[in-house]
């Protein structure tokens, strides 16, 4: 590649920050089709999936549909209409995602920690809030920018030496934990309040939420310095949710007075 095209290709990218915004209004950096996006996220659940064996616990398998189920039914037609594909893993390590392309994982070891219906909820609505926010869009055109800013100032910085090479090696680690850790911690962030909105107009408990944290730190999970993590500290987590519970609460507290909460287990 040349450094003319870098440079117009750097360029291009950096013109289209703000193009976008999440759900939340937030300005996004999401440069790629989303139809391509989706496709890497359908063709990695396949691979999971053939690498991993489903549960055969029908009861289980069947809560977490519930809950899936009820989250996904309040979501605008665009995403309540797509073909939401949910697997419950037999696999004890405690952890969810969802993909592009609609794609939903649950590993069994989530269920020993997401003790009930809302606290399931809060796992999946947080997964549904990556894809509806275009999260993984995001990552990927950050990491892709970043590189080719860091290819093309290592060339036009002039003669290669050992020392240039460790300036560009730290500028790497200060691209990582400067821009795309922070990055990241913003879109769980998100993904956490979305998710409260999700759980609530669903029926499900919002308060539920902080709970199921003191449940994962309770379990003794990583102790990452937040600074150096792609995720906020429990603590910050439990906060934050637990500031933003009061709206919910409302919406989730007027469906109880209608008996329409949720029922799934």
């Amino acid at each position: 590649m040349t450094t003319l095209y870098k440079t117009l290709l750097v360029t291009t990218l950096i013109t289209l920050v703000g193009c976008s915004s999440s759900p939340t209004g937030r300005k996004q950096f999401a440069i790629l089709p989303d139809s391509q996006i989706n496709q890497m996220g359908v063709k990695s659940f396949a691979v999971m999936k053939q690498e991993t064996p489903a549960s055969t616990n029908t009861p289980l398998k069947q809560q977490v549909q519930c809950v899936t189920d009820k989250l996904i039914a309040t979501l605008p037609d665009k995403y309540r209409n797509q073909a939401w594909e949910v697997v419950l893993f037999d696999d004890k390590q405690v952890n969810a995602f969802a993909l592009p392309g609609y794609k939903i994982g649950v590993y069994a070891g989530m269920l020993d920690v997401a003790q009930n219906q809302s606290q399931l909820a809060a796992v999946i609505g947080h997964e549904i809030a990556h894809v509806l926010a275009r999260h993984g869009n995001e990552r990927v055109s950050t990491q892709l920018a970043t590189s080719q800013a860091l290819a093309l100032g290592y060339q036009l910085s002039g003669e290669a030496t050992p020392e240039k090479a460790a300036i560009f090696q730290a500028l790497g680690l200060g691209a990582q934990v400067g821009i795309i850790l922070p990055f990241s911690r913003a879109h769980e962030t998100e993904a956490d309040l979305l998710g409260l909105a999700y759980m609530s107009e669903a029926g499900f408990d919002p308060r539920e939420s902080a709970q199921l944290w003191k449940n994962m730190a309770a379990k003794g999970s990583s102790k990452t310095p937040e600074l150096l993590s792609t995720h906020p500290s429990h603590s910050t987590r439990i906060d934050t949710l637990q500031k933003n519970v009061p709206p919910h609460l409302v919406t989730y507290e007027a469906l109880v007075a209608d008996n329409k909460q949720a029922n799934c287990y």
